[in-house]
């Protein structure tokens, strides 16, 4: 590794040079202004003019708390549609609570009571305020320029434009997980643990960051993250009732995990998942897969297990190669967040915000050492961002052209492998890799 490059990133972060990702400034502002309007046009003006899926069934749920009903029926869903129909939200033929979490039913209160359109031009001015918040702390974290930093954040494309079109909170918990890394690199642990703790019982995503920062030892970190866990839950089930929670451990989560959703056949392909795949492929269904490639049922848990469990291996013995040295943390978070989407049994396109600082740390990490693996991975994730879906739709249910319907699948995996290959063949050893990270501050 170039001395000069060792001496850079040792420095923290007041002191390390700003990355500069789009060499060319003209053409960087361009694309800038071009993904700011598709965002704009096709998310956050739809949000702020009509009431699309998705949204309905999180305002339904609030206002039933809000008024007091019957929280444990909320995993019913003729009644939860019927609540839908009286309260005059949303279509309650599309309406349902499953797989959420039960706290998901506490994230619009403060606003239940409000018109559904209004309800979601709150939620949508809260999420643009938050990609602004996440835009200028992850600019700090990686001392990138804001034009560079927006323009990681913007090419996530579909996965923003949905994120606010569908008053999903994701770009909340991006912006929650930014600042929990934000805060760690600031030496305060507690803090950085609430930020990582606060929405993991609603989204699980987090997890995955505190499970790393307990494999580093970080047991502050860990402890505020468990203790903000512990309050969430314990506030759910004090305002939600433990009927509800039962529920959910009983014959919620099981079926969540397998990719198994109720009024959601697990052939779609809009889970862009390997349950998924590996169902289409080898499991016939005379109606929902008539065709498959090899009717072998059998085989689809076994593969299932086998590309999982290969990359599951693949990713330990990376971090075993990074080990526990301060200037491995970066990487680790960045391969960590791409794996967790990967293995995920269902993700849909506004997810993928989750990715903001994994991508960026990985990116960042990878540039600085002059790899040209960061710009094959930062191409993935724009791909991902704007890939035209509705192409890969032709060839579902089609054998084992099947395969080309699972393009944002297909997507992570590269980007996995690209990840994978690039940290054995560039990750420094000893000492160096130890001076790479300002949390040794």
């Amino acid at each position: 590794m170039p001395l000069q490059n060792s001496i850079q990133v040792a420095r923290p972060p007041a002191g390390r040079v700003v990355l500069q990702v789009f060499p060319r400034r003209a053409v960087a502002l361009v694309l800038l202004g071009l993904v700011t309007a598709f965002v704009v046009v096709r998310g956050i003006v739809p949000a702020l003019t009509r009431v699309d899926s998705d949204f309905p069934s999180y305002l339904t749920a609030a206002r039933i708390v809000a008024e007091r009903g019957n929280t444990e029926r909320l995993y019913d869903i003729p009644w939860f549609q019927e609540q839908m129909r009286r309260y005059g939200i949303g279509k309650p033929s599309d309406g349902k609570f499953q797989p959420w979490p039960p706290p998901t039913a506490l994230l619009l209160v403060p606003i239940a009571s409000l018109p559904p359109l209004e309800a979601l031009r709150v939620v949508t001015a809260v999420s643009a305020l938050c990609l602004i918040g996440s835009i200028v702390l992850l600019s700090r974290i990686l001392t990138w320029s804001l034009i560079d930093t927006a323009l990681l954040l913007l090419l996530s494309g579909w996965a923003v434009v949905n994120a606010f079109r569908l008053g999903q909170p994701y770009i909340i918990v991006a912006l929650s997980c930014i600042a929990g890394y934000y805060a760690y690199l600031r030496s305060r642990p507690w803090i950085a643990g609430m930020c990582f703790g606060l929405f993991t019982p609603v989204k699980y995503f987090p997890v995955v960051m505190l499970g790393y920062f307990a494999f580093r030892k970080r047991w502050r970190i860990v402890a505020g993250g468990a203790l903000t866990i512990l309050v969430v839950v314990l506030a759910s089930i004090a305002i939600l009732g433990w009927p509800l929670h039962e529920q959910f451990l009983t014959s919620v989560i099981g079926n969540h995990l397998i990719g198994r959703l109720t009024m959601q056949a697990p052939f779609t392909v809009s889970f862009q998942s390997f349950d998924s795949l590996f169902r289409r492929l080898f499991v016939f269904d005379a109606t929902e897969n008539p065709h498959p490639w090899v009717m072998a049922p059998v085989l689809h848990p076994a593969a299932v297990v086998v590309i999982k469990g290969a990359i599951l291996l693949a990713t330990i013995a990376t971090l075993i190669r990074l080990g526990r040295a301060p200037g491995a943390t970066a990487p680790a978070i960045g391969l960590l967040g791409v794996v967790t989407m990967l293995l995920a049994p269902g993700t849909g396109t506004y997810q993928l915000v989750l990715l903001w600082l994994p991508v960026g740390l990985l990116v960042d990490y990878l540039l600085r050492r002059g790899s040209r693996g960061a710009y094959f991975l930062l191409g993935s994730y724009a791909l991902i961002g704007y890939f035209p879906y509705g192409h890969g739709s032709r060839f579902e249910g089609r054998g084992v052209l099947t395969v080309l319907a699972y393009p944002r699948l297909l997507l992570l995996l590269a980007m996995f492998v690209a990840g994978v290959y690039c940290l054995w063949n560039r990750t420094p050893r000893g000492r160096d890799v130890q001076m790479t990270d300002a949390a040794a501050q």
